[in-house]
């Protein structure tokens, strides 16, 4: 075979990868993938509310947990601290189009979400504020993207909430966790 057709047919499999979208079935598996409870990490530096100057106080940095007959994912970033927040993960519509997060904040508002079904992957879940809502079009000071990177071997995950105030984008929290 030529170099030719070898590289086309290279690049045209890597576009056609590139293209495919998540359907929300795999974004709500790839979430409930996350279930359980992990620790804030002592070797990688946290950012905006996940730090703390002494991280041993803090047992659970996030959690995961199907409730509701397995119809929701309960996201908890923080328990049992004053910056605790709570993500609520499930499908937007009856015949779930997308899967819908709502995250009620300690900014005092509750953003929603929609998955971004082109940029998640099993190891990285996108959710983006959900533009027909008013606080996404808003000036206030609101979390508008979260994005869980979880590590190949499945022990480390990555959680970004990603602020904007008066549409521009501010300081995060970006947090680091191990199991």
């Amino acid at each position: 075979m030529s170099k030719k057709i070898i590289l086309s047919l290279f690049f045209g499999f890597s576009f056609a990868v590139a293209i495919h979208a998540a359907t929300p079935a795999e974004v709500y598996k790839w979430v409930g993938a996350l279930e359980g409870e992990w620790k804030l990490s002592k070797t990688v530096p946290q950012q905006g509310s996940c730090h703390f100057d002494d991280p041993e106080e803090v047992k659970i940095g996030i959690a995961f947990k199907y409730i509701a007959r397995n119809t929701t994912i309960q996201e908890e970033l923080l328990p049992d601290t004053e910056k605790k927040m709570v993500t609520m993960y499930h499908c937007n519509d009856i015949a779930c189009s997308n899967i819908k997060g709502s995250h009620y904040c300690v900014k005092m508002n509750q953003p929603q979400y929609l998955a971004n079904l082109k940029e998640s992957t099993p190891n990285k879940i996108v959710m983006e504020c959900d533009m027909s809502t008013e606080l996404c079009n808003s000036n206030e000071n609101y979390v508008f993207k979260i994005v869980h990177e979880i590590s190949p071997d499945g022990k480390r995950l990555k959680s970004s909430y990603l602020s904007k105030k008066d549409k521009k984008p501010i300081p995060s929290t970006v947090c680091n966790f191990e199991k």
